[in-house]
């Protein structure tokens, strides 16, 4: 797992506070509920943080952030350089 993976799944886990959750890479988070879609805006600005690119919402799924691993390749897939 790369840093910006760790720093995005440390990242959900104080976001989602749920004790005795355990998340990483590839643990399904949209689709098992553990975070929702108002959250998704949040990871959406953290992911950007983390990449440096700009990822248009227009062109990003609810399962193109379903995990870490995903949303790492949807950045890689629509973001474009920060100016």
């Amino acid at each position: 797992m790369t840093p910006e993976a760790q720093q995005m799944v440390q990242y959900i886990v104080e976001m989602i506070r749920k004790p005795g959750v355990t998340v990483e890479e590839n643990t399904p988070l949209v689709s098992s509920g553990l975070i929702d879609s108002m959250a998704l805006v949040d990871l959406l600005t953290k992911l950007e943080d983390l990449t440096h690119l700009r990822i248009p919402a227009g062109k990003v799924q609810p399962k193109d952030m379903d995990t870490v691993a995903k949303m790492f390749a949807t950045a890689q897939r629509v973001g474009k350089p920060r100016k």
